[in-house]
């Protein structure tokens, strides 16, 4: 294997924990396309992790994940499981000498995220992280505005990410995306992730950042209440407010310029609005399916030598890093 990437006409997968997130987000996309071939799953829970295989017609199941990346019938591993775990599995891969793609965040922290892009650029194995909305057509669009000038010079970009409590936060059901070992930022982690890789996307690299992290409702251990500044590299500045506990649901984005807005939001598919001196344009661009179908196809493109992916493991890294620096860590 050579400059980061892999010499083959069909790339057989392996995933690792097939939940919620692989049953329509990703698992089908591995399958859905050319060039690649999901061969095996594995996860801990026996009779789940068959059954799942059985519905999807994956021909092999495996209870323990050595075994998976061992498998010479396996060319790469994506590791579908909580953020706690992927560091341990995520440097067997390395060590096995096999492409990877790690579903976001990268790891629970930026000191365990380094420890995993460290052991694949040592091996000049190629690692992705699913941080798809990268590759979405959606905020490809957005992106062409951005860099067409469509709101002049960009000055500022504004977030905005409140849900009510759920009936899961209110109740003593156990939660990983709530529980602070796991999940120090709690939905922050899981949610705002998605939203500081996509501006780091469209508008450069994060080079400061602070934030102020609460527990305000006490329902659970982990943060629920986090506002952020930063600054991107080229001098833009930047706000965010994730609240998990307040009275209504609003998902929304400002990017906004000396000659005009963009707005939009992330995780629905809201039209796009783009609002300058010559009126105000709305356009709907719907999300796939299966919402990682562009992320995973253009993996197979950056393994095949066709296409630079858009979502590496040096930026998920970077994403890492600005999720600490908010939250104080760093």
């Amino acid at each position: 294997m050579s400059d980061n990437k892999i010499d083959m006409k069909t790339i057989r997968w392996g995933i690792i924990g097939c939940g919620d997130v692989t049953e329509i987000k990703s698992g089908p996309a591995y399958q859905n396309t050319e060039g690649f071939e999901l061969v095996a799953v594995m996860r801990r829970d026996v009779e789940k992790g068959k059954d799942y295989a059985q519905r999807h017609g994956v021909p092999k199941f495996y209870p323990d994940a050595d075994d998976l990346i061992s498998d010479d019938e396996i060319d790469a591993v994506y590791i579908a499981t909580p953020p706690d775990s992927h560091k341990s599995y995520a440097l067997k891969v390395a060590k096995a000498g096999k492409p990877c793609c790690i579903e976001k965040p990268m790891a629970p922290s930026y000191a365990d995220s380094l420890e995993i892009y460290e052991a694949f650029q040592e091996k000049n194995i190629p690692l992705f992280i699913a941080y798809y909305r990268r590759s979405l057509p959606r905020f490809d669009k957005v992106k062409d505005w951005l860099d067409n000038r469509a709101i002049g010079t960009i000055r500022t970009i504004k977030r905005q990410l409140l849900k009510p409590a759920s009936d899961l936060d209110k109740s003593t059901m156990y939660n990983w995306r709530t529980d602070a070992k796991i999940a120090p930022g709690g939905y922050f982690d899981d949610l705002a992730s998605h939203s500081l890789d996509l501006f780091c996307h469209l508008l450069g690299p994060i080079v400061e950042a602070k934030g102020l992290a609460l527990n305000q409702q006490g329902l659970y251990s982990a943060k629920d209440a986090i506002t952020a500044c930063w600054e991107h590299e080229s001098g833009i500045t930047g706000y965010g407010n994730w609240n998990f506990g307040s009275y209504e649901h609003e998902d929304s984005v400002e990017i906004i310029g000396d000659e005009g807005k963009i707005s939009f939001s992330i995780f629905h598919d809201n039209p796009l609005e783009l609002e300058n001196g010559r009126g105000k344009e709305t356009l709907e661009i719907s999300n796939p399916k299966h919402i990682q179908q562009y992320h995973v196809a253009n993996m197979k493109s950056h393994l095949l030598d066709e296409y630079v992916h858009p979502s590496l493991g040096s930026s998920g890294l970077h994403t890492s890093w600005v999720m600490d620096k908010i939250l104080g860590v760093l």
